[in-house]
């Protein structure tokens, strides 16, 4: 055991940011896997990135990556922040001047060094976001109001008088059907 110890010690140290940046693996179902987008430490890179772009706040960095996914991807303040505080302790961002409250972050020198060191890693997590965007932006509206719909007729029928047997069996096979159908549209 002490041996397998040493040799994660070892991986990580030749990692800037403890052996989790950036890999290779895109394919669905990674370990690690943060959602279909991220893998798990790609999110320091992806806002070291936008920070590259401009500066900004915390909360306009949740808002761009939401925007950049088309809403499939929000990360949580309990994410971003401490991410951030990461990213200023080692030294790759630091607050701006600005008069808000909210600190504004942008980038140093080191920080773009470690950005462009995994530069191929961060431009194929911006390229899924943008398919997940695209597909997002053509269904999700139309697809959350059809859901919407179901749940409010289902909470409505189940929520009044008693179902006999037969009803509840007609709308169970509904949902089924629907179900199967969609799978194979």
């Amino acid at each position: 055991m002490h041996g397998r110890h040493c040799g994660d010690q070892e991986r990580r140290s030749r990692h800037p940011w403890g052996g989790h940046g950036m890999r290779g693996g895109w394919g669905r179902g990674g370990a690690g896997r943060i959602g279909r987008l991220l893998e798990h430490g790609d999110l320091r890179f992806v806002l070291l990135a936008l920070i590259q772009e401009q500066p900004r706040h915390g909360y306009e960095l949740i808002k761009e990556l939401e925007a950049r996914t088309g809403g499939a991807y929000r990360p949580s303040p309990g994410v971003v922040y401490p991410t951030l505080n990461l990213l200023e302790d080692e030294g790759f961002v630091r607050p701006g001047a600005g008069d808000s409250a909210r600190k504004l972050y942008e980038i140093t020198d080191e920080g773009r060094a470690a950005l462009e060191a995994n530069r191929a890693g961060v431009d194929a997590v911006f390229s899924r976001m943008a398919e997940a965007a695209e597909r997002t932006s053509a269904a999700g509206p139309r697809v959350s109001r059809a859901m919407t719909n179901l749940g409010m007729a289902l909470q409505q029928r189940l929520s009044g008088p008693a179902l006999s047997p037969e009803a509840l069996d007609r709308i169970v096979s509904l949902i089924d059907e629907t179900a199967s159908a969609v799978e194979k549209a």
